[in-house]
């Protein structure tokens, strides 16, 4: 497992691992020294990347507080090209990371010999590409983030949440977005190309594995309605932890609001915007006036805010644990809530702030199975009526219900392991020529 140091993607990737292990395969991760505790205490091996045993260091953000920095820089700017400028701006740092990165994944692989290596990152390595082995790439980002690969002009371009519905400046935009990301793409190609890889086609960030490809998104979330996908393109409804869920501790709700009467709400911004302790404190405000009862992952910051009387918070709260019992759930939109959230069936107000948030945002809202809203400008009657709104709208309830029972039912997580065996067993029947 080859996860971009990202707490989405790692996490992304220990939902298959996790089926990957419980199927009898060794599974080793490379990451960063912080995870070697968490991952070895879940049963992985672990082979750690860079020199310093505790480095911490994310590709484009050394802190919490930085990724605040730039969020708030993004969200400042009205346009969403400039937004869309500075997400290519940062792209500069993680080429740097990667070529430093190199010289240890290619001695990992030379090491451990694996029979296949999932790569979950914004680009392609060449360690993995060279390395004669069956190599699977997954997109733990919104499914339109496959635009970095596979462009189609039936779908607006990615990381502005532009919707489906509305094309009207569609090819004003892509044309913008590609004249930005043109020249950040070309520096991953030739730096590609310097290691003995071909480089991607014009204003594509990564070429798909010839072998297979997984993305991540729920089938009522995806974009095939639209466009199919070529053959060697795996949709997955979800990542999460499956496997012994019926022995997992269950969560007990606070006596604080045991105590109190409401629908159960659960506001979580994710790892990094949950740090804005200036946002945390104008959404507790607003919601400070709900009738409901709100659990809140209150994130590093938690102990420079307070939380009103119909709250309670920690620092970290178990998502998967508290996703089933409430009865909205109120996030940043990163692609593994998301997914999670329609796992159990949930609907969800999405308050995007990065990245591909704006078009998870989107296309909930598209799809009919929640509100975007915009975090820092949203006001007291717009997030209270939105709250009840979906609190109070049966028909969405039933669609919910339908396709939670459905992803629940189908596991579709579960096919990875034979999947695997397959393309180990005979990876030039699987070969696809790009």
């Amino acid at each position: 497992m080859a996860p971009i140091n990202f707490v989405g993607p790692i996490m992304a990737c220990i939902g298959i691992g996790e089926v990957l292990r419980d199927s009898g395969h060794r599974v080793v991760f490379a990451v960063r020294a912080s995870w070697r505790k968490k991952l070895t205490e879940m049963g992985f091996s672990v082979e750690v990347i860079g020199d310093n045993e505790t480095d911490q260091s994310t590709p484009v953000m050394d802190t919490a507080e930085q990724g605040v920095e730039l969020i708030r820089d993004c969200m400042q700017n009205q346009s969403a090209l400039q937004i869309c400028f500075k997400r290519f701006s940062t792209m500069a740092n993680i080429l740097a990371i990667c070529e430093a990165d190199e010289p240890y994944y290619r001695d990992i692989i030379d090491r451990q010999r694996p029979d296949a290596i999932i790569l979950d990152n914004l680009i392609n390595l060449p360690s993995v590409v060279n390395s004669g082995c069956v190599w699977i790439k997954a997109v733990s980002d919104s499914p339109l983030m496959l635009d970095m690969c596979l462009e189609d002009s039936r779908l607006p371009p990615s990381l502005l949440g532009l919707s489906i519905n509305d094309k009207s400046l569609w090819d004003y935009y892509r044309q913008q977005v590609n004249a930005i990301r043109y020249p950040v793409f070309k520096l991953f190609g030739d730096w590609f190309q310097s290691h003995g890889c071909p480089a991607p086609a014009d204003n594509q960030l990564w070429f798909p594995s010839p072998y297979a490809n997984f993305y991540l998104t729920p089938k009522e979330l995806d974009y095939t309605d639209v466009r199919p996908m070529p053959d060697n393109f795996y949709q997955f409804d979800y990542y999460k932890r499956t496997v012994n869920e019926a022995n997992e501790d269950v969560f007990e709700l606070p006596k604080q609001l045991r105590q109190r009467s409401g629908k159960l709400i659960y506001l979580s911004l994710g790892s990094t915007n949950s740090a804005d302790v200036d946002l945390m404190k104008r959404l507790v405000g607003l919601l400070a006036k709900s009738e409901h009862r709100i659990i809140v992952s209150k994130g590093i910051n938690h102990d420079k805010y307070e939380l009103a009387d119909n709250m309670w918070g920690e620092k970290f709260v178990p998502q998967i644990k508290v996703l089933p019992i409430v009865d909205l759930f109120i996030t940043h939109g990163g692609n593994n809530s998301v997914t999670e959230c329609m796992y159990f069936g949930k609907p969800m107000i999405v308050l995007p702030l990065f990245w591909d948030q704006f078009d998870n945002a989107q296309r909930v809202e598209d799809k009919g199975y929640g509100i975007r809203l915009n975090p820092y400008e949203c006001s007291e009657q717009q997030l209270l009526q939105s709250i009840d709104s979906l609190l109070n709208d049966n028909q969405l309830a039933e669609k919910l219900k339908k396709a939670s029972k459905r992803i629940q039912t189908e596991r579709q997580i579960e096919r990875i392991p034979e999947m695997l065996m397959k393309l180990v067993k005979d990876p030039t029947r699987w070969l696809v020529d790009y």
